[in-house]
């Protein structure tokens, strides 16, 4: 007679989901290495994040992916964090040591795999950040990392540039005048463009592209966002957060079972993009 294993439950909050693909990469890779366990989705609203992470506990969920808008919000009901949680502010993972429920970021390592995969040419120095919530700030950490000190951040809420600049330094334009900035880097790090309610919207108008320079979107779902064919249209060189998505998850993956991610769940992610 079979020993029947029970599964492990993962899950992922954000608010609204959309089409996340963190189900897919990490639940394939647990089929794959025959770790008993599932990832599953849970759209959570903002006004029940405490309730979400009580339930954590309750249920003896073994981790979560935590995505926008959660990013800032989970850290008041974690037992503790990472120094890295510490440096962005912000969570992206919910994972357990011991018996104490804690918070990491992977998001920074995320960020720059790209770029330390493929470094940009020397003369691109200016950096446009578009976006100052929980990305914007793993993407400041990442960029700062790689020496990038001209970095000026927007948003359409216009204090959360001012809070991001004063902590990292950084120079703020509103919203409005975001386009005024001579920047070759142009990083978005908003949800516009995201499958859902944001689909086919872009932070950053076509005719605003002048000269050579990179669009480096975060958004992954869809894998060519109207960002970044505007982007390529333009001339311009564009980074998918496609690769972003992948390199955050496969550190998530690491910090919850030790192992990378299957080459197989890394596949799936790709090919379920391919069409988009």
């Amino acid at each position: 007679m079979s020993q029947f294993k029970p599964y492990n439950i993962y899950g992922i909050i954000g608010y609204p989901l959309g089409q996340t693909l963190s189900p897919l990469i990490h639940t394939t890779s647990f089929k794959e290495q025959n770790i008993p366990a599932i990832l599953v989705a849970w759209p959570t609203p903002p006004n029940e994040v405490e309730n979400f992470v009580k339930s954590v506990r309750l249920l003896n969920i073994r981790g979560c992916c935590v995505t926008i808008p959660h990013k800032q919000a989970v850290i008041p009901f974690l037992d503790e964090v990472t120094d890295r949680v510490k440096k962005v502010g912000a969570a992206n993972l919910i994972y357990w040591d011991g018996d104490k429920l804690c918070g990491d970021n992977t998001d920074v390592k995320g960020f720059m795999d790209p770029l330390e995969k493929n470094p940009l040419p020397k003369e691109y120095k200016k950096v446009l950040l578009l976006g100052a919530g929980g990305a914007a700030r793993a993407a400041v950490v990442g960029l700062q990392t790689l020496g990038y000190t001209d970095i000026t951040v927007t948003d359409i809420v216009e204090d959360l540039p001012l809070t991001l600049a004063k902590e990292f330094n950084l120079k703020t334009v509103s919203w409005n005048e975001r386009n005024s900035v001579d920047a070759q880097i142009i990083v978005n790090s908003t949800p516009l463009g995201m499958l859902g309610k944001f689909e086919g919207q872009t932070p950053y108008n076509f005719e605003w592209f002048k000269g050579k320079g990179v669009a480096y979107d975060i958004v992954y779902t869809p894998y060519y966002t109207q960002f970044r064919l505007d982007a390529e249209k333009a001339g311009w060189t564009s980074i998918s957060g496609r690769e972003m998505f992948i390199g955050q998850a496969n550190e998530q993956y690491k910090i919850w079972t030790g192992n990378d991610l299957s080459a197989g769940a890394k596949q799936a992610v790709i090919d379920a993009l391919a069409g988009n």
